[in-house]
């Protein structure tokens, strides 16, 4: 409990009953406050210098104590109280599966550093910003593989994530065996929402699944689709390995964007091109924005009564009052 910020008054009204204080305290000035025990004696000069005792200031003072009682009878009609608050959270998370492209031509170098590793960056900082979802990766190029299933330890899906490249399997596009491998990774979830991030720059022409077909399985099992095209409208810098070391040719994206929008609205999600790695970003930027982890927070709070602090506090100044009134302070007839 943190003081006064924590502490309301139930009923704050009842400290209107403290202007009787004042008036208390006027009554007494009025008629005790110069009011001293008589004793006869023949002649004032012999206690002309004499004080009041501690036993008088004491009786002077059994006013003060009965006022704090009274302010404090007041204090608790007025019903201190404090709270304590909890919070519930209930998190509804949403399990993602990655596709990302790994074939040759993902190391053109109209990204930088290529565009696969331009992915694996942008990615990663996808999976950092979502917590509490549950998340896999499926790499592709000639054949299909599930890199990592769905799983909430994000620190090992971002080693794995590290560990694709190309060459890893034959070369070539199988965009619906990728595709078709997330599905059967996703169809069994319980999450509300299921998502395939599909990422790539070529055409299908490898494997054994249609795209199209992929896409209608998806459907079938609830998924959504965001498909994600990378590459340049230009030509861009390829490097190949020679004898001599590395040179550069030039090779135009090619992108089947027809297809890959054609899958994306048949699962009820969007189509993307990305040319750079700023734009690339801002893909991944509004598909987190679009599919946000619904997080339900209920607040519970408990009331704890602080009135009978002022009571036991009035209850004790009283009786002292009595006390010494019947006893140290008691005035003999």
């Amino acid at each position: 409990m943190k003081w006064p910020s924590d502490i309301s008054f139930e009923h704050p009204w009842a400290f209107l009953l403290m202007a009787v204080i004042p008036l208390m305290v006027w009554w007494y000035i009025r008629n005790f406050s110069n009011q001293r025990h008589a004793v006869n004696l023949p002649s004032l000069q012999s206690i002309k210098n004499v004080g009041r005792s501690f036993r008088e200031q004491l009786f002077r003072s059994m006013p003060a104590v009965r006022m704090i009682a009274i302010a404090m009878i007041i204090v608790a009609v007025a019903r201190p109280q404090t709270y304590s608050f909890h919070d519930n959270y209930n998190i509804e998370g949403i399990d993602i599966i990655l596709v990302n492209d790994v074939s040759g031509s993902m190391l053109a170098e109209d990204f930088k550093p290529n565009r696969l590793e331009a992915a694996k960056t942008v990615a990663d900082q996808f999976i950092a910003k979502r917590p509490n979802d549950r998340i896999g990766l499926v790499a592709f190029s000639g054949a299909a593989f599930t890199q990592c299933p769905l799983t909430a330890d994000h620190a090992v899906l971002k080693r794995l994530l590290a560990d694709i490249k190309n060459g890893i399997v034959r070369d070539g596009t199988a965009i619906g065996d990728a595709v078709g491998i997330a599905v059967d990774r996703l169809r069994y979830s319980k999450a509300e929402s299921k998502v395939i991030i599909l990422l790539t720059d070529g055409i299908n022409n490898s494997g054994f699944v249609d795209p199209r077909n992929a896409a209608s399985m998806a459907k079938l099992y609830g998924i959504r689709l965001y498909a994600v095209g990378v590459g340049s409208y230009g030509e861009a810098p390829y490097p190949v390995q020679t004898l001599m070391g590395t040179s550069y040719s030039y090779v135009k994206a090619n992108l089947d964007e027809d297809l890959l929008k054609e899958m994306a609205e048949a699962t009820g999600g969007k189509y993307f091109r990305a040319t750079d790695n700023e734009s690339l970003e801002t893909v991944y930027g509004e598909i987190d924005q679009m599919e946000k982890t619904r997080i339900d927070v209920s607040r519970m709070s408990d009331k704890h009564d602080l009135f009978f602090y002022p009571v036991f506090l009035s209850i004790a100044l009283l009786l002292l009052e009595i006390f010494l009134r019947y006893s140290f302070l008691r005035i003999m007839p």
